[in-house]
C-alpha cells in the first residue's frame, strides 16, 4: 500500500468515526419547555430611548420557569439611577430549534409598570437563555424603544429545590 492510500484510508476512518459519534440532526439542537424548566439568575443591561436621549438600564433578578411555560420572579433594577424592586410574571414559549419568546409583566408594589417581550435562544444544554428585548409597552399602551439584552443561567435544577 502506498503512502497516499494509507493517508486516504486513515482520513476515511477518522471521518467515519467522527460522523458515527455525532448526534443525529433530529437530536441536535432539540429544546423543550421540560428541558428549560428551572430556576434562573439573570442580568439585564441596555438603554431605554426617551425623547431626551438614551437612559442606561441594568438589573439582576431571579425567575422560575415551569414546564408549562409559566414564568415568575423578582427583579432589582435601576433606570438612569432610579432604583426599584419589581415582581414579574408571564409566559415562555420555546421551539425545538431552541429559539423562543418570553412575554413578561412587571409590577412595582402590585401596580403594572410595563410589559416586555423578548426573543430568546436557549443554549448550553438548556442551562442558559440569551435574550434581546423586542418591545416594551407601558400600561397606557405607549411603546418605548429599547436596546436591552438579558443573560439567564440556571442556578439549580428543580430536583434540588427541597
Amino acid at each position: 500500500m502506498t503512502y497516499k492510500c494509507v493517508s486516504i484510508a486513515l482520513a476515511t476512518a477518522f471521518f467515519s468515526t467522527l460522523c458515527a459519534s455525532a448526534p443525529s440532526s433530529a437530536q441536535a439542537g432539540r429544546c423543550s419547555m421540560r428541558s428549560g424548566a428551572g430556576n434562573y439568575g439573570f442580568t439585564l443591561t441596555g438603554v431605554v430611548i426617551l425623547p431626551t436621549g438614551a437612559v442606561p438600564i441594568a438589573a439582576v433578578g431571579r425567575a422560575t420557569v415551569d414546564a408549562d411555560g409559566g414564568v415568575s420572579g423578582t427583579e432589582s433594577r435601576t433606570v438612569g439611577g432610579g432604583f426599584a424592586e419589581e415582581t414579574l410574571a408571564g409566559t415562555f414559549v420555546v421551539n425545538p430549534d431552541c429559539t423562543g419568546t418570553i412575554t413578561l409583566k412587571f409590577y412595582e408594589s402590585g401596580q403594572l409598570v410595563r410589559t416586555s417581550t423578548l426573543a430568546t435562544v436557549t443554549d448550553d444544554d438548556s442551562k442558559e437563555i440569551r435574550m434581546v428585548q423586542k418591545s416594551l409597552v407601558l400600561p397606557n399602551g405607549a411603546s418605548v424603544p429599547v436596546v436591552i439584552t438579558v443573560e439567564a443561567r440556571k442556578i439549580f435544577s428543580r430536583d434540588q429545590e427541597d
